[in-house]
């Protein structure tokens, strides 16, 4: 680590409604890897379709930047990583909305459709 890495770098909005076609598949691609993170590391009850409703992206995105904070050490606040930790229950309940629960390989078609249905671009064939 050198001081260098301390140079502010712009972070990624909390909203893909701004972004051009392009930003806007990088952007849903790093929340969906966000929210099978996220699914993991506190057993959230998503639900299959998440990424169709603004709440529940909304919500996903808000919890994937607090996390991120803390475990990047931009945050050491112990009093708010516990009240992080509590209002998982509440993150929660705004996820659990939905029938089938969220399965990352069965539904990444799925995802992926709506994403070119809301007009984003993916990257070119063959790239990384």
């Amino acid at each position: 680590m050198s001081w260098q890495d301390d140079v502010e770098r712009p972070s990624w909005p909390l909203a893909w409604h701004g972004l051009l076609p392009r930003e806007r598949w990088l952007w849903f691609e790093q929340l969906w890897s966000d929210a099978c993170a996220l699914k993991e590391r506190y057993r959230l009850a998503i639900r299959s379709g998440w990424w169709e409703d603004q709440v529940q992206v909304e919500a996903l995105a808000a919890l994937a930047a607090w996390t991120q904070r803390y475990d990047s050490g931009e945050w050491d606040d112990p009093p708010g990583k516990l009240a992080l930790l509590f209002d998982i229950e509440r993150v929660g309940a705004l996820l659990r909305d939905g029938l089938d629960p969220f399965h990352p390989q069965r539904d990444r078609p799925t995802f992926a459709r709506y994403l070119l249905e809301l007009g984003c671009q993916p990257p070119p064939t063959g790239a990384a």
